[in-house]
């Protein structure tokens, strides 16, 4: 398969903290992987580091097979990576509509359009003349999703999608990923939901700490209910 993102040895800081220990791991064209692990296991520094938003002391990042180490993270999102942020960052006094507009890149080109996005972000349609701070935590995370697949990315990282969710909207994300896979889209989401993970997830590792110490394909993890205790139970 062919490998979309490869991520080689990381080591990254915040100032003199070292938060990332030798992480690496790489993703399929296609699929979709799952980064796991606690609160506080390394997962969002990981992501930022990929991003080239804390670039890492030590380590290599390939996109493509090219590497992205010293990028601006503008740079490295025209070259194909699409952060979704833990956060979201919509802009709130924007309307739903020019959020999403905002996504777009001259640069790029690809699936996804404001017809596209219409059809699968339905409740996005409905309310794309209201404000983005106007909608629920939910709505948002849609909305941020949506924004970030104007951009035509490459590979889609999530940045723990289900976090502060209502069980409903958990489920309505999850068959959001789902139709994502279906079109071939290949996405990198950290989680620690292991009911989502499992669902939507083809491979995944676990963080913990800032080191990898578990990687497999879902229907292992799935069976290893040690692993799941020691790692990932509250």
């Amino acid at each position: 398969m062919d490998e979309i993102l490869k991520v080689q040895n990381l080591h990254s800081y915040y100032g003199k903290s070292h938060i990332l220990f030798g992480v690496e791991f790489s993703v399929n064209k296609g699929e979709t992987f799952c980064l796991m692990g606690r609160n506080g296991a390394g997962k969002t520094t990981t992501f930022k580091s990929i991003v080239m938003l804390v670039p890492p002391k030590v380590g290599k990042v390939l996109l493509n097979g090219r590497e992205i180490n010293g990028l601006k993270p503008y740079q490295a999102a025209r070259l194909g990576l699409g952060l979704v942020p833990e956060d979201r960052r919509i802009f709130g006094d924007l309307s739903v509509k020019d959020n999403l507009l905002l996504g777009t890149s001259s640069e790029r080109k690809g699936y996804w359009d404001l017809a596209k996005i219409y059809t699968y972000f339905p409740i996005l349609l409905e309310y794309q003349d209201q404000l983005g701070g106007n909608l629920s935590g939910g709505e948002q995370q849609m909305l941020t999703i949506a924004r970030t697949l104007m951009g035509n990315p490459d590979i889609l990282l999530l940045d723990e999608p289900t976090e502060g969710l209502s069980p409903v909207m958990v489920k309505v994300l999850k068959d959001l990923v789902l139709k994502l896979k279906e079109l071939g889209t290949t996405i990198l989401l950290s989680e620690q939901n292991i009911k989502f993970c499992m669902a939507v997830a083809d491979r995944l590792v676990i963080i913990d700490k800032g080191h990898i110490v578990y990687e497999a394909d879902v229907e292992t993890f799935r069976a290893d209910e040690d692993i799941k205790k020691k790692y990932l139970a509250v």
